[in-house]
């Protein structure tokens, strides 16, 4: 009988039931009377293991996994019978990417560009690069890139392209101002995006669009400075626009918070082996009697829901928008010998009060449906909610 000697030490220290295993490995049928067991060298903690083994080893008309790729299934297998969808198994990479070559290497002018109801693209320039340095304003229009003209047809991926390059090359926009046109000769720098983008609505110049892309350590310090830009131009209500943000740093999520709250439950973690944990506001933010409605989507997650959940339980605005993904948990990254690791979930988050996120996400109060062909459904009904407010 063939029998791979380091077999036994590795049914040691991994759980995985015989149907997880053959599943992956097993395929045909089995004679019992040919399978010769070794009572003295199978583990007596895990026997299905390696009866699975000896009958697969055994009885298997095809090539043999490796040792490697063995060890690999049966963790996956343990993870997977957890039940929990985090909890995960990742190989080391065949090989890095060449990353650091390509450091540095494209930069752009600092724009945050959107394609209006009319198709065309607006441009939103970031404080202090090369796009708002050179006097390219909120609200005007992309006409062209070195001279090549940018059609409704023009994808924002396309747009993109055309504008990033190497590094400290000079790139020509044609911008509509007003009536007039403009070239801006801008030089390409490196940068890093901003996770908060801002704007008065045309709609209604008293309402601002806070959009927050990520949960970055600046997080919350970008979202003051667009309240406190915001209020100076006449802002009088926000309307936050999670859309998209997978989260990013927890901390970032809960300070954020902290601006639009007067003191009071943030949210909860539950740790394995600790005791329930509150977080809870210091006291009464800048933006805490500013009118709010926050806008979600399938692709708010973790803590950008953590952000939407506190700010719904304690009646601060309405969800507008779709369900949320749904991850309200914390992975502890373990990097195992060879390179590989295993994201162990070791605790949850919970709303202000106490609703569980995690693989249910929040349902909106106003659910409103995306629009198509540029129009933005969700956003629309957010100015309907805030002009509706005494």
């Amino acid at each position: 009988m063939r029998q791979k000697q380091n077999w036994f030490f590795l049914a040691s220290y991994i759980l995985v039931t015989a149907i997880a295993f053959t599943t992956t490995y097993f395929a045909g049928y089995f004679t019992r009377a040919a399978v010769e067991r070794n009572q003295t060298a199978r583990d007596e903690r895990y026997p299905l293991l390696a009866e699975v083994h000896n009958i697969v080893d055994t009885n298997f008309q095809g090539q043999m996994p490796t040792d490697t790729q063995l060890e690999y299934g049966l963790i996956r297998g343990l993870l997977t019978s957890l039940g929990d969808r985090y909890t995960i198994f990742l190989e080391p990479p065949a090989q890095e990417l060449e990353t650091q070559s390509l450091q540095g290497e494209f930069g752009g002018i600092g724009v945050n560009l959107r394609r209006d109801e009319a198709g065309v693209i607006v441009i939103s320039p970031f404080p202090d690069l090369p796009a708002a340095v050179a006097g390219i304003q909120e609200g005007d229009v992309l006409v062209a890139i070195d001279g090549q003209t940018i059609t409704p047809e023009t994808s924002l991926d396309e747009v993109s392209a055309l504008i990033r390059g190497p590094v400290d090359t000079e790139v020509t926009v044609t911008i509509q101002q007003s009536d007039a046109l403009r070239d801006f000769k801008l030089k390409r720098q490196n940068f890093e995006i901003p996770s908060v983008t801002w704007r008065a609505l045309e709609q209604d110049s008293t309402i601002g669009l806070v959009s927050v892309s990520r949960f970055s350590d600046k997080t919350p310090l970008e979202v003051q400075r667009a309240l406190d830009d915001l209020q100076a131009k006449g802002v009088a209500s926000i309307v936050l626009d999670l859309r998209g943000n997978g989260g990013g740093l927890l901390d970032s999520a809960i300070n954020t918070a902290y601006l639009f709250l007067d003191g009071g439950v943030v949210m909860i973690e539950d740790r394995r082996g600790e005791a329930e944990q509150t977080y809870t506001a210091p006291g009464k933010g800048v933006a805490a009697d500013l009118p709010l409605t926050v806008i979600i989507n399938g692709g708010t997650a973790s803590a950008a829901e953590i952000l939407a959940g506190a700010l719904r339980d304690r009646g601060r605005s309405p969800l507008i928008g779709q369900t949320s993904f749904g991850k309200g948990s914390v992975q502890l990254i373990f990097t195992l010998s060879d390179g590989s690791s295993i994201h162990v979930t070791n605790a949850r988050w919970y709303t202000p009060n106490h609703t569980g996120i995690d693989g249910l996400g929040l349902k909106p109060d106003i659910e409103i449906q995306p629009g198509a062909d540029g129009s933005d459904p969700e956003l629309n009904r957010a100015v309907e909610y805030l002009q509706s407010l005494p």
